[in-house]
């Protein structure tokens, strides 16, 4: 036992290990050679030690001789190592999110906090590495300020993960349609509010009206809002939305028990309290002999079960969706066909194609485009062809008459993707006081 000790203790194992451990995750995984440097300080820290000779000694002594000195040091040591613990795990391995919405129930409720694993699908780098820690995109105690600096931004860069995304993981992303944002409004989404301007003031005018209104700002990828939705469709994959339903590759999708679309429910009498929450529904409205309420299939099937119960009939949704142009008379819950892009697959360009891939090219994949006299110029080029650089994926909610998803803003890029959803830790009723908030019983729920 001695001798074990002893051969942990000695210094150059000490730096042996530290070194191996240093390279395989902070250069191989990452595969950045600069972090290489980083050797040197282990070398120093284990075998020369000439920072703590001629630095760390004199903060020692200074600790030793000042309380007051030793007292902030150690707070500020405290912080710091906090904080630079918390940063590693938070980009490297997981972060914690809670449903704000009800667009996954009865999957995921609001009030769900989720551990959200990012080891699955593999890290992503920071885009912008310089931001003040702990927050998202604004500052504390502020609506406008934002937190991060792009005096540094980096490429899109993931480090290997244990595997790709599958079909009908439930995966939190960066909001694609979130790089503008509305200042003074950011719970409404820039486009759809630009859409609504230039229907009624034009196209060019729409656009001054909607800038004189409002203060607009971009956002780079990874400071835009975090979602969750299903991931129903992957790369290469073609789906369609017939009466509600929809189909992945000419197949039904997978049932999903938790899945609830809006139905109107005549009845010849008013629904009891009772009976509204022991079904577990928790929106619902109208009152008497009519109400509106998303349900699950087996909700449907109780309501038709009991006496005072008329029909129950299935809403479908006729706004205008994806891709918003009037080539495509498509609703949310009648669209399609649509093939999600794949990376490395071409496209024709056309009067069809471009409506669905316009923004593809343009935005998310940083190329000038411009139409002119019916022909298509990439960067500069007139091209009738297209290749994609990255992999795209359909998202859609479980709660798909209440969900802000893909129908409405397209594709989600694979340097969009957050992690995976993995597990629920704590769930909290914001409709009830403590300790009757807490639902014990979807403690560690795996997410499915």
């Amino acid at each position: 036992m001695n001798k074990i000790k002893e051969f942990f203790n000695n210094k150059w194992v000490g730096f042996a290990l530290a070194t191996i451990l240093y390279v395989l995750w902070f250069v191989v995984w990452t595969g950045n050679l600069w972090m290489l440097l980083g050797v040197a300080i282990i070398y120093d820290l284990y075998i020369t030690k000439y920072f703590y000779r001629y630095v760390w000694s004199k903060n020692e002594a200074l600790c030793e001789k000042y309380s007051t000195y030793k007292s902030v040091y150690e707070w500020v040591n405290a912080i710091v190592f906090a904080t630079v613990v918390a940063t590693i795990i938070h980009i490297f391995f997981f972060q914690m999110y809670v449903i704000p919405s009800s667009s996954m129930e009865k999957t995921l409720l609001v009030g769900d906090h989720l551990y959200v694993s990012k080891v699955t699908y593999g890290p992503k780098m920071p885009n912008t590495p310089i931001s003040f820690p702990f927050v998202h995109h604004t500052m504390p105690l502020s609506t406008t300020k934002k937190s991060f600096s792009e005096a540094i931004k980096l490429p899109y860069k993931r480090l290997k993960g244990l595997r790709n995304i599958e079909r009908n993981d439930v995966v939190v992303f960066n909001f694609p349609a979130g790089d503008t944002v509305l200042l003074e409004n950011q719970g409404v989404t820039y486009y759809d509010v630009l859409r609504e301007y230039q229907a009624e003031y034009g196209e060019k005018r729409g656009r001054e009206e909607l800038e004189k209104t409002y203060n607009i700002i971009s956002r780079p990828v990874d400071k835009r809002e975090n979602y969750i939705k299903r991931c129903v469709a992957l790369p290469g994959d073609t789906i369609e939305i017939v009466d509600t339903e929809l189909f992945v590759n000419g197949e039904p999708q997978i049932q999903i028990p938790e899945k609830q679309y809006c139905y109107t429910i005549r009845t010849s009498s008013p629904l009891s309290a009772y009976a509204i929450e022991n079904m577990g529904i928790t929106e619902i409205s109208g009152n008497g002999n009519y109400y509106f309420s998303p349900l699950t299939e087996q909700m449907v099937e109780q309501l038709l079960k009991m006496d005072n119960v008329i029909s129950v009939e299935r809403y479908k949704a006729e706004e205008q969706c994806f891709p918003h142009s009037d080539r495509y008379a498509w609703a949310a819950d009648n669209m399609g066909p649509l093939w999600i892009p794949q990376a490395g697959a071409t496209v024709e360009l056309n009067e069809d194609t471009w409506p669905l891939y316009e923004r593809i090219i343009d935005v998310y994949e940083d190329n000038d485009v411009e139409v002119r006299d019916g022909a298509y110029y990439i960067n500069g080029e007139k091209t009738d062809t297209y290749t994609f650089k990255m992999n795209y994926y359909w998202m859609m909610g479980d709660n798909r008459h209440n969900s802000a998803d893909s129908r409405y803003w397209g594709f989600v890029p694979e340097d969009h993707i957050v992690g995976k959803a993995s597990f629920i830790w704590l769930s909290l009723d914001h409709n009830k006081s403590f300790p009757s908030n807490i639902r014990w019983e979807r403690f560690f729920n795996k997410v499915r």
